[in-house]
């Protein structure tokens, strides 16, 4: 048989943006061999017969350094139609750092990320060093999809400072390790280098994670030495300057060293834009940013969201009271007992009250916020509307902490919470999504596992800006989702459908794609508890040639690889 794989009498989306078109693909040896009308036979054949078939999704904004050890087909990415990942975002990653570190690293994970600790504990066998080593291990894990990864720069501080790197400035020397490191795992495949200056990036104690130390003068070096190689993208989780319109002077001055650095060294940089309420114009100016970098001479894209960003809060997970007093006792019980405990008027009285108090540990990332009940929404569905705590409390009269209490046990605690916390309109979520130096790709996926669940962002796109809204046709979408990503992180065998290209694809129904309700899981290593959101509406997905997941059940085939960068596929 000529073929491994034929899909046919599927409509064509290929990526590019062009039109659709009818014809049947053709896949062996793991790359796409025919495209058209094909009458040989295969060893496998799909009939996409009424579905679209595109070029596998792209996520180039994951976390899943730590899941890919104990989850080899990267739930929940998987089941949105994504082939490929990129890990290592934002300045944390596993290596470089030897075994006897590893609580270093964790340190930077657990609470920036929310990452169990235990769930690394038991389910990473840690058998590496250097960067290389990692990247060796990976590529020795099964794998139902591709799988790219950054060093990060907190992983280097510690790997060069230990302890110091969360309270120190580098020293000469300690610059000297890491470039060297940061050589060493750009010529064996790093994509590129990531950091993070974010205030919402902090240790279980409360103190900056390792890159946040740094000044900017280590970042310089660092991404210089990308600039020496000619290799790699540079990730940032940015500084706070524009989170507020008070601090005009800083925000400039922030978009200036960016901008400067992106001529100088000639490499790329990227970082995630979010519009938000509390400062609704700001967005605007990283577009100008984008633009006058460009302008200058520099390479500079931002990564987009398709929808708010949103905490989900249940009492099966987190609520924004957790921490406070009487909340915290309640917490601590198990599910059933918080149930009936629940029904006690005098404890709801207590509950109520204790509500209107400020937890004094400022939340960071995702994190539930203090409660402005406005803006929690009830999430009876997924698509919406969503109607507001606040309205709800008000047609039955009662408190909104009463009514969410009530709302919760009605579904027997199983009823989910939406808190917005970023993108909150949607007009400039999709101008965003639109704007030309903008990749839409933001999922976070295996990384603020019991906090958010924007794995689902690819199908997002396909039912609700596609399908409900006809704000994007079909074909903008696709290119959005696969090439547009696959280009500016450079996989340049993959994101579209042609002969020669690696046969990563999708079979989907535009009718019905959709993503299901979110649900609680502890699944984890050591029973560690996560989010889950599958979907509906894909009939296929295939990495390398080979059927992954049939109708979102996988296959049990393996064929995921690591994707190495550029210095390395030179060889």
């Amino acid at each position: 048989m000529p073929f491994d794989l034929i899909i046919k009498n599927g409509t064509v989306i290929d990526g590019s943006g062009l039109p659709r078109y009818r014809a049947d693909v053709a896949v062996r040896h793991g790359r796409i061999a025919a495209i058209g009308r094909i009458r040989e036979r295969a060893r496998e054949v799909l009939d996409a017969e009424g579905r679209v078939v595109a070029p596998g999704f792209v996520d180039a904004h994951t976390h899943m350094d730590a899941q890919v050890f104990w989850d080899p087909m990267g739930t929940c990415s998987c089941w949105h139609g994504v082939t490929s990942v990129v890990m290592g975002n934002c300045g944390f990653t596993l290596a470089p750092c030897g075994k006897p570190e590893r609580h270093l690293v964790v340190r930077n994970l657990e609470r920036a990320e929310d990452i169990a600790a235990e769930a690394m504990d038991a389910g990473i066998d840690w058998t590496w060093t250097t960067f290389p080593e990692f990247l060796d291990r990976i590529e020795a894990l099964p794998k139902g999809i591709n799988y790219a990864g950054y060093v990060g720069h907190s992983a280097l501080r510690t790997y060069a400072m230990g302890e110091r790197a969360f309270e120190k400035e580098a020293s000469e020397d300690d610059l000297r390790a890491m470039e060297r490191e940061l050589r060493d795992a750009l010529r064996a495949g790093a994509i590129g280098f990531t950091t993070s200056r974010s205030p919402s990036h902090e240790t279980p104690d409360r103190r900056p994670v390792a890159s946040r130390v740094a000044t900017w003068d280590e970042i310089r070096r660092l991404v210089g030495v990308m600039g020496d190689m000619n290799a790699g993208i540079f990730e940032i989780a940015g500084e706070a300057a524009g989170r507020t319109a008070s601090d005009p002077d800083g925000l400039r001055d922030y978009h200036t060293r960016l901008r400067d650095l992106a001529v100088e060294t000639g490499r790329p940089i990227t970082w995630g834009l979010f519009s938000r309420r509390e400062a609704p114009n700001i967005w605007r100016k990283y577009v100008d940013l984008l633009e006058e970098t460009a302008a200058t001479g520099g390479r500079m894209f931002a990564q987009v969201h398709s929808r708010a960003l949103s905490v989900v809060l249940s009492f099966r997970t987190n609520l924004p009271f957790d921490r406070l007093p009487v909340w915290k006792d309640l917490r601590a019980l198990p599910l059933a007992e918080q149930k009936v405990r629940l029904r006690d008027p005098e404890l709801r009285r207590r509950l109520v009250e204790a509500a209107r108090e400020r937890d004094q540990r400022r939340p960071i990332g995702a994190e539930p916020r203090q409660a402005s009940y406005d803006w929690i929404f009830v999430m009876d569905s997924v698509e919406g509307p969503h109607r507001s705590l606040a309205e709800v409390a008000r047609e039955r009269g009662v408190d909104p902490v009463e009514a969410m209490i009530d709302l919760a046990l009605e579904r027997d605690l199983e009823r989910f919470f939406l808190q917005p916390i970023a993108n909150e309109d949607q007009d400039h979520a999709l101008e965003l999504m639109k704007h030309p130096r903008t990749v839409v790709t933001f999922s976070d996926s295996g990384a603020h596992v019991s906090q958010i669940m924007d794995a689902s962002l690819q199908t997002h796109v396909l039912s609700h800006w596609v399908r409900a809204k006809q704000a994007l046709t079909l074909e903008q979408a696709v290119r959005m989702l696969s090439f547009d990503v696959a280009t500016q992180w450079g996989f340049a065998d993959r994101g579209l459908i042609r002969e020669g290209f690696a046969a990563d694809l999708v079979v989907f129904d535009p009718d019905t794609v959709a993503a299901e309700m979110p649900e609680v899981a502890y699944d984890l290593p050591a029973g560690a508890r996560r989010l889950l959101q599958r979907s509906r509406g894909y009939a296929a997905t295939v990495v390398n040639g080979e059927v992954v997941l049939r109708d979102g059940k996988p296959t049990g085939a393996l064929p995921g690889q690591l994707l190495r960068g550029p210095l390395a596929r030179r060889g």
